[in-house]
């Protein structure tokens, strides 16, 4: 064991072993249960391992492993089994021609990196506080949809939304939406319940039966935000 500034490196013939063994070990010493795992293919069965030891449910479940795809098998279990009560993170490329067939459940915040397989029906299944989507493959048209998804009641927790798509058209996105939208012109910062934080410098706001107004912003680089006001001041982390 070698000591490097503030950390402990250690080595172990089977990692998985060694991940074990020390969380046991903190968890004994400071009588604490585990709030957070960062996993990659090779630890991945850490979640299971967690969750067994302790009563306490995992509150963020974050893979992180850019070497190697997760098989289909993985992405299932992270996206519907596994015990996570507030967020999933999946820096990962997703496995070739992957669908997720089951409806979401109730995350707080879902951050999808590789999200080209996630479908209009996925997207209005979410329930989510913050949903991030990276490189993905929904549309304008598509995200049309979850706008009037939301207008209309659906996924009511939404605080802010970020989606990667090929090509932002405004006129698409806004169809049927003109009447109700108002276009704003001034810069506005948006920080998010997870720690996302937007300068919006420009924008549609657009508002709901219940008087609740959203920001849609086109950033650059074909990104599409909508954050909806105002800022809440609880912090979910």
């Amino acid at each position: 064991m070698k000591k490097i500034a503030k950390y402990l490196m250690t080595y172990w013939e089977d990692e998985l072993t060694g991940l074990e063994a020390i969380t046991d070990y903190v968890m004994d010493l400071f009588n604490i249960d585990v709030s957070e795992v960062y996993i990659s293919k090779d630890s991945f069965k850490m979640i299971e391992w967690v969750n067994n030891r302790q009563k306490t449910q995992l509150k963020k479940v974050a893979y992180v492993d850019w070497n190697r795809i997760p098989s289909e098998e993985e992405m299932n279990y992270i996206l519907k089994d596994c015990q996570c009560s507030s967020e999933i993170l999946i820096y990962s490329e997703a496995p070739p021609n992957f669908r997720f067939l089951s409806n979401f459940r109730r995350i707080d915040c879902f951050d999808i990196t590789d999200s080209k397989w996630v479908t209009i029906d996925n997207l209005l299944t979410m329930d989510g506080v913050d949903i991030v989507l990276g490189t993905c493959s929904l549309s304008s048209t598509d995200l049309n949809v979850f706008l009037k998804h939301w207008l209309s009641g659906g996924c009511p927790r939404l605080k802010f939304f970020l989606a990667m798509i090929d090509t932002v058209n405004i006129l698409q996105l806004l169809d049927g939406l003109m009447d109700n939208a108002v276009v704003v012109e001034n810069d506005r910062n948006y920080s998010s319940p997870f720690g996302y934080s937007e300068t919006l410098p420009f924008g549609v706001d657009i508002q709901r039966a219940d008087g609740v107004t959203a920001t849609v912003c086109e950033q650059m680089n074909e990104t599409l935000v909508i954050a909806v006001w105002p800022e809440t001041t609880y912090n979910y982390i």
